[in-house]
């Protein structure tokens, strides 16, 4: 069986994009984010979040431009 923890296993290459409700954020991130109520976090293989972005074209093209491939999360 394979857990979150063996996605590394996977291939180095992909990143997991997931929506984030501003709300669950840190105060000091939703104090910068404006009027949105929704954002992107990427995440590496490790489960590790390396970005957060407004919109998932945004994370599928950043992902790209570091030769990397996203997957969107539901």
């Amino acid at each position: 069986m394979n857990t979150k923890y063996d996605l590394k296993n996977y291939g180095a290459n992909i990143v997991y994009v997931k929506e984030v409700a501003v709300v669950d954020l840190p105060q000091d991130v939703r104090d910068q984010v404006g009027v949105a109520d929704l954002l992107f976090a990427v995440h590496d293989a490790d489960g590790e979040q390396v970005a957060l972005v407004a919109d998932p074209m945004v994370a599928v093209e950043l992902a790209r431009q570091n030769n990397l491939e996203a997957v969107l999360l539901h």
